[in-house]
């Protein structure tokens, strides 16, 4: 009988790919991975890992155990969420990944409610990057994600992960309050711009944006806080594209200007499906769609 956890460990090198990030995501020492995984290849008596510059390669029997060890954690994923749901009262861990503006404008009301409703659910939150979260939820640091697609612009999608649309909000054109003559995109071509970094599906969609409009931005700035990209556009110094989303609960002197096409980002959750019978993740996703329902109809 295989040793569920060189399983899992074996897995887990697939997904993060060095033995040194495996042993930091789950506590251990690099040397108590790799006696691992040097043990289930007596166990397996097949070569399972082989070296490829600096790194290790999965063998195709390595592969065929990985793909086992998934099927496996969903198996006891499913049971775990079967468990719970047999009790009378809903309680439990929810993990959850936000980006910032999710986090600003949907969070708050959410975890209040669950407070109240759900006092026997832990709900801990993690702000992170949406492409980056997704992986990980995928991967299991996470129970469910909170996460965006922007126009022409698909998220990543994973095998095993049930996506459900929360709300859409529109972007538009972030202005300086003196900045009087500049009523468009076009119009801004000569301003300085503050973006997301390179890589993020933010900073493609405003770039793509700009060069459809005809210009190169120039993109003097890159944060990925938003607030940091709202007091430069108050403040004078640049212009932006931002989401409605982030203007929740807060006044801005920023003059916003509609954007060709007029586009909407899409916030959307994300969970596996080997969890979504949990009572705890299924209260808490209903509990954000009703946060964002609510913001919808605020707004």
């Amino acid at each position: 009988m295989l040793e569920i956890r060189r399983l899992v460990l074996l897995r887990e090198l697939a997904i993060r790919g060095t033995i040194a990030a495996v042993a930091e995501a789950l506590n251990f020492s690099p040397s108590a991975v790799s006696q691992q995984l040097s043990q289930l290849e007596k166990e397996t008596g097949m070569v399972l890992l082989r070296k490829s510059g600096r790194r290790l390669q999965l063998t195709p029997q390595a592969e065929v155990l990985v793909a086992s060890a998934g099927e496996v954690l969903d198996s006891l994923e499913r049971a775990e969420a079967a468990l719970q749901a047999s009790l009378t009262r809903v309680s439990g861990r929810v993990r959850v990944a936000v980006f910032q503006s999710a986090a600003l404008a949907l969070m708050p009301a959410a975890l209040r409610s669950m407070s109240t409703h759900h006092p026997d659910v832990r709900v801990e939150m993690v702000q992170r990057e949406p492409e980056e979260a997704l992986r990980e939820t995928w991967a299991r640091d996470f129970d469910m994600v909170v996460a965006e697609q922007y126009p022409a612009h698909a998220a990543p999608h994973h095998p095993g992960l049930d996506r459900r649309d929360l709300t859409t909000d529109a972007i538009r054109l972030a202005l300086p309050p003196e900045a009087l003559t500049i009523a468009s995109l076009r119009d801004a071509r000569e301003m300085p711009w503050v973006m997301e970094p390179h890589g993020t599906a933010s900073r493609h969609f405003a770039m793509q944006l700009c060069r459809v409009a005809g210009f190169e931005p120039d993109v003097r700035y890159e944060t990925a806080d938003l607030q940091s990209q709202i007091r430069l556009v108050e403040t004078g110094n640049a212009v932006a594209l931002i989401p409605d989303l982030v203007w929740a609960g807060r006044t801005t002197s920023c003059r916003l200007a509609e954007l060709p096409s007029a586009p909407r980002r899409t916030i959307f959750t994300a969970q596996r499906v080997a969890g979504a019978a949990s009572p705890a993740a299924r209260a808490f996703r209903q509990t954000l769609e009703r946060a964002a329902a609510a913001h919808s109809a605020g707004g």
